[in-house]
């Protein structure tokens, strides 16, 4: 074995894929249908028979085959033109399972966004919750600190106060002894 077999894959960290991350759980799942060749093929060949590239195309090839037909240059499908009824038969034969099971597959991988999407907005609102408890946690730290202000600014007003009545009380004290000597 080489080590090219054992080497990490690259992360891709784009922004572009940074909304996919709540998905990644569920890369994981596989389809009910596999996701082999043939399921990946036929999927894309059943959502092709919904696009106006086919409807064009088979529109413009039945009107060459009756046309062929009805003005003689060809006479392998005459009128009721029995092998075109045939070959739209096969063809809704193969393309009703295909596009059953192309809704089948996309029923699969809808489950899983919506489940995604629901874990996500649970994420989401748990994080609101976290985010509110520690608001109305620093609120309540914030309402005592500012009462503790409050008490402070008093205490200091006071003391200023009581400061100023002790300078004056002084200053009385030196000015009657001033006058007394």
């Amino acid at each position: 074995m080489s080590d090219a077999n054992n080497a990490p894959r690259p992360q891709r960290n784009t922004k572009a894929d940074h909304h996919y991350r709540f998905h990644m759980p569920h890369v994981h799942l596989g389809s009910v249908f596999g996701d082999d060749w043939f399921a990946l093929k036929a999927e894309s060949f059943a959502r092709f028979f919904g696009t106006p590239t086919f409807l064009i195309a088979q529109t413009l090839i039945v009107a060459v085959w009756i046309a062929v037909n009805m003005l003689g240059f060809t006479k392998f499908d005459v009128y009721p033109f029995i092998l075109l009824n045939l070959a739209f038969s096969l063809q809704a034969a193969y393309a009703a399972p295909l596009i059953l099971l192309a809704q089948t597959r996309q029923a699969d991988r809808d489950k899983a966004h919506s489940d995604a999407d629901a874990r996500h907005r649970e994420d989401i609102a748990t994080a609101n919750e976290q985010r509110q408890a520690l608001a109305a946690k620093q609120t309540e730290q914030l309402v005592v600190l500012l009462e503790q202000n409050t008490q402070l600014t008093a205490l200091t007003k006071q003391m200023s106060e009581r400061i100023e009545a002790l300078t004056l009380e002084l200053h009385s004290q030196l000015a009657r002894r001033d006058a007394s000597t």
